[in-house]
């Protein structure tokens, strides 16, 4: 009932946040199994079979000479990891814990932490694994070198900031529509597997095709990468710009959706779905 309210420094209340959020993201890694290697492990996995998919169907297919003048695997890559990055993103913000959530009942704890936390931990775990898979292609006597490496980082984190811009709209939809929202992320995480233009060259593309990607900040990123990662291959159909500012536009609207969804929220809603 009595309380003594003491006063906190801004530095002393930007650690306590940041303690926060680094033990969310420490339960949001070990979320999906107790242990935390073993998430890694499963996340590692599901990004190298992706990998090995491609590359089987793409030999299979008689279509290598698609690609760019260099390392195909990589080629492949470049493509794999922006995708995985974004759809993991967007799944991960999107699926955050909400204002009318049990965790959001004790005082430290806010939705910008949750939603920090989720993108954090996401982007930990695709990074991670990235690394892993690169480093061990490399071990095996694939020497590869890429072009501008700060440069094609710079994309994957790209690819990843616009995947949570689009988690956090959902995520202020959700309380209103969790149905909709649900059906939304699945179709927009299947239908990038081809919309992202993973698999195409922009260069290559007639000008029909390209238009029918041309709207996708991820073909966009991805584009650009392989424009870094490949000494070749110079993009002319993209830019890094536009996925920037789509970017920086749905986070604003996330966040005034967000702000709007906190101050109407009822707990009652739960009991609906």
């Amino acid at each position: 009932m009595f309380q003594i309210r003491q006063r906190r420094s801004t530095l002393t209340s930007a650690l306590i946040i940041f303690e926060l959020i680094y033990h969310s993201v420490v339960h949001s890694v070990r979320s999906s199994h107790g242990n935390a290697i073993m998430s890694l492990l499963t996340n590692l996995m599901q990004m190298a079979i992706m990998v090995l998919a491609f590359y089987i169907m793409f030999s299979l297919l008689g279509i290598k000479s698609a690609g760019l003048r260099g390392d195909f695997l990589i080629y492949i890559m470049t493509g794999i990891f922006l995708y995985m990055t974004h759809v993991k993103a967007v799944g991960a913000v999107s699926g955050a814990a909400g204002p009318s959530s049990a965790m959001m009942l004790h005082a430290p704890m806010n939705t910008i932490i949750a939603i920090a936390s989720s993108a954090l931990s996401s982007l930990y775990l695709q990074v991670l694994s990235m690394l892993v898979i690169l480093f061990g292609y490399y071990m095996i006597g694939n020497n590869f070198t890429i072009d501008q490496p700060t440069s094609a980082l710079a994309m994957l984190m790209l690819a990843w900031f616009t995947g949570c811009s689009i988690g956090l709209v959902l995520l202020a939809i959700k309380p209103w529509a969790p149905g909709f929202v649900a059906t939304f992320t699945l179709i927009y995480q299947r239908a990038n597997m081809i919309a992202s233009g993973k698999m195409f060259v922009a260069n290559a593309m007639p000008g029909y095709m390209l238009v029918m990607f041309d709207w996708n900040p991820l073909f966009h990123i991805i584009d650009q990468s392989r424009g870094f990662s490949f000494i070749n291959y110079n993009p002319r159909y993209s830019n890094w710009e536009y996925p920037l500012m789509v970017g920086v536009t749905l986070i604003m609207i996330g966040l005034m959706g967000e702000f709007y969804t906190r101050r109407n929220a009822s707990v009652s809603w739960a009991a609906r779905r």
